[in-house]
């Protein structure tokens, strides 16, 4: 088991170009299921997400976006939301990293793509139908991937400090 999440983690990477199959409502739900696992503070979970399939919608998405044009052409986007808590950017991003690895562990490609603090946050809140209070974290969109980039990675000597700077 180590060796595959350990394996997950060091070949997860941002995937723009999806195929066009489908993702079947069980997969999403099980990646959904991660999520809702997540670490929280306080163990609130102020976390909602919104799996968007319809062509429309992800469209209108996408449109909204500033660096995620891709989102229209992925099978599904999973909007992250948590309500407007002290600790909502960390119980949001910690659900966030769950949706990436799950999706990793079944095969299928994502991306995160900012929500907070982002200008369009408020746009996605009324497109996507969240009531007030509640805050954009991220968006996902999924799919299987048409290509694996590989990015350079700093080495581990690189960015490990022992006991200070």
């Amino acid at each position: 088991m180590e060796n595959d999440i350990l394996e997950i983690f060091k070949t997860r990477r941002c995937i723009r170009k999806f195929k066009k199959d489908p993702i079947s409502k069980e997969v999403i739900e099980k990646i959904i299921d991660c999520a809702r696992l997540a670490p929280t503070a306080i163990n609130i979970q102020p976390w909602e997400f919104i799996a968007i399939t319809s062509p429309e919608k992800k469209k209108e998405v996408a449109d909204a976006t500033d660096h995620g044009k891709f989102i229209a052409d992925a099978p599904c986007c999973i909007a992250v939301f948590c309500k407007d808590t002290k600790y909502y950017i960390e119980d949001g991003a910690a659900a966030t990293e769950n949706i990436l690895l799950s999706a990793k562990a079944l095969g299928i490609g994502s991306c995160w793509v900012a929500g907070d603090k982002k200008d369009y946050t408020e746009k996605i809140r009324k497109t996507l139908n969240v009531p007030e209070g509640y805050k954009l974290v991220s968006l996902i969109p999924i799919g299987y991937p048409e290509e694996i980039p590989s990015p350079k990675k700093r080495n581990l000597s690189e960015v490990l400090h022992w006991n200070q700077w």
